[in-house]
């Protein structure tokens, strides 16, 4: 849990308000890929109805196609040939493969971070910003500087040598680091 420690502007008496977060860190999601298997494919053809002209009743230009593990069905009649309508299905159940499992694993990382997810515990310290003293500690390790506008900045090194030396002091002890 990180605290940060300051004076708002707003605070007449000077006192310091106390303000706690948690950070939460995942892996990027991978892109989703799906494959067909045409064996998994029901294809069936029949003759295409509505206006058209000749061709609607005398031709199985218009195709559907079944994806048997999932169900999904896509009919297709709005081209004049068989393989254009069997291409067009293909495209429209591929995309729609593709927004079923890309919905299945946004699900899973949803409930990924929901099982991560917790309220912070204040006395679960893990660093301090300390505002009006300037002050940064890390508690885990007993680490205090007085440079907090630096490190805000993007000059961590001091905060990350201390972490790293800490590292492998616990290493070295066969113990933990908390985190």
């Amino acid at each position: 849990m990180h605290r940060v420690q300051r004076v708002p502007v707003t605070e007449s008496q000077g006192r310091i308000h106390t303000s706690a977060a948690g950070v939460l860190v995942l892996p990027e999601a991978e892109d989703v890929d799906v494959t067909i298997d045409p064996n998994d494919l029901r294809i069936d053809v029949y003759r295409s109805s509505g206006p058209g002209g000749q061709s609607v009743n005398t031709t199985d230009s218009a195709v559907r196609i079944t994806h048997l593990p999932t169900g999904i069905v896509v009919s297709c009649q709005n081209e004049k040939s068989q393989l254009q309508n069997k291409e067009q299905a293909l495209r429209i159940l591929r995309a729609r493969l593709l927004a079923a499992a890309q919905e299945e694993a946004d699900a899973a990382a949803s409930d990924a971070r929901r099982s991560q997810v917790r309220t912070v515990d204040r006395s679960e310290r893990i660093r301090t910003y300390n505002f009006p003293q300037s002050r940064i500690t890390d508690h885990r390790i007993g680490f205090t500087a007085y440079n907090l506008d630096q490190v805000l900045d993007g000059d961590l090194d001091a905060v990350l040598d201390a972490l790293a030396e800490a590292d492998r002091a616990a290493r070295l002890t066969g113990t933990e680091l908390h985190r």
